[in-house]
């Protein structure tokens, strides 16, 4: 059971830091592209630069940061302690 504590440690610090990327991603953007004058704003598709790379593309890019991350490093772990001590009871009969 340590393993799976050692295993939930790891994942939830990588979450962390992922939710840290997205922020620094989504405030560089929105506030480093948005500070200027509205007039002087770049468009792509027809909205604001700022909004487009923080919110539009932000967001697709993060899911898929997140399924790679997840289907990479992220392990499906048994949290039931009786469910591993039958499986330990049958190996050994």
């Amino acid at each position: 059971m340590r393993g799976a504590f050692r295993q939930a440690d790891r994942e939830a610090l990588m979450t962390l830091g992922l939710y840290v990327f997205f922020f620094v991603w989504w405030t560089v953007f929105a506030f480093g592209l948005g500070s200027g004058d509205p007039e002087e704003y770049s468009y792509v598709f027809g909205l604001p630069a700022w909004f487009f790379y923080s919110c539009v593309l932000g967001y697709p890019v993060m899911t898929l940061v997140l399924w790679i991350v997840v289907r990479r490093f992220f392990a499906n772990i048994p949290l039931d302690e009786d469910r591993d001590e039958k499986l330990g009871e049958e190996k050994r009969s």
